[in-house]
């Protein structure tokens, strides 16, 4: 009975997209297929999409037996296959290669790693005692009012913290993706810093998905497409808050004003 949605999962797994995303936030998420009398842990990749009129978008649900970054070029590579002609900024957790392999498919894409990651990777080196005042100093840092109090404050942070330099490490291999949050508008920065809107929806999918292993790979992508439907449904029912401010920032940027006002024109 089930298996009547497989046609239409088919279609929509390969339907036409929009011709520009102004936001993507990429993540895996890893669910149980059995093989046979073995149990694997399979990575399903998920690709959110925001677009210029202020809509939510799954883009696609894929399943590899690992996450690599030859499979999200693969992926990246159907989209543009698909209609995706243009990206302003892909939100990541930092998977190794994540961000060559995006801009070998979209050169002009500006790719965030998440804010959220990079402290929760930090905070492995942190003993319990101290992640209070640790996270308070590294909102000082990241939350700073402009660029030059974020490079004043990455300073102080490395001073006050250098008994840990297993943390500080994270933030100066990384700092570049603090300053550029910096060259946009606090509208844009809000969405761009952290993958949590595509998290989110994995937390979605595993309230469906946590009950036991599937018998293949068919059978998970079945109830997650289901799921994907129900989220679609509930977006539909409004815009993502602030959107037109949102919109108005993105038309201030010379790098962007151009790709923004081409695209609205031709939606």
């Amino acid at each position: 009975i089930t298996d009547t949605i497989l046609p239409e999962l088919e279609t929509w797994q390969s339907r036409p997209l929009s011709k520009c995303y102004a936001f993507l936030f990429v993540d895996c998420m890893y669910v149980t297929i059995r093989d046979g009398y073995e149990a694997k842990g399979y990575a399903v990749y998920t690709i959110l999409g925001y677009t210029l009129q202020g809509d939510k978008e799954i883009l696609g649900l894929w399943l590899n037996e690992s996450e690599s970054k030859n499979r999200w070029m693969q992926i990246f590579d159907e989209l543009k296959a698909r209609g995706v002609e243009d990206v302003f900024f892909l939100s990541m957790d930092g998977v190794s290669g994540l961000e060559a392999g995006a801009k070998a498919i979209f050169p002009t894409v500006v790719v965030q790693r998440c804010i959220v990651h990079l402290v929760r990777n930090s905070l492995r080196y942190v003993p319990s005692k101290d992640y209070k005042a640790f996270t308070a100093s590294l909102k000082k840092l990241y939350g700073a009012p402009s660029l030059k109090a974020c490079q004043s404050q990455l300073e102080s942070f490395r001073q006050q913290w250098s008994k840990y330099p297993g943390a500080i490490d994270v933030w100066v291999r990384n700092f570049k993706h603090v300053e550029q949050l910096f060259d946009y508008g606090s509208a844009i920065r809000k969405i761009m810093y952290t993958t949590n809107a595509v998290e989110s929806v994995h937390a979605s999918f595993r309230k469906v998905t946590k009950k036991g292993a599937f018998p293949q790979e068919n059978a998970l992508l079945k109830v997650l497409y289901l799921r994907v439907k129900e989220l679609h449904a509930k977006w539909a029912e409004g815009h993502i808050q602030n959107w037109s401010l949102v919109m108005n920032q993105l038309l201030l940027l010379d790098s962007l004003k151009n790709r923004v006002s081409h695209y609205i024109s031709i939606s």
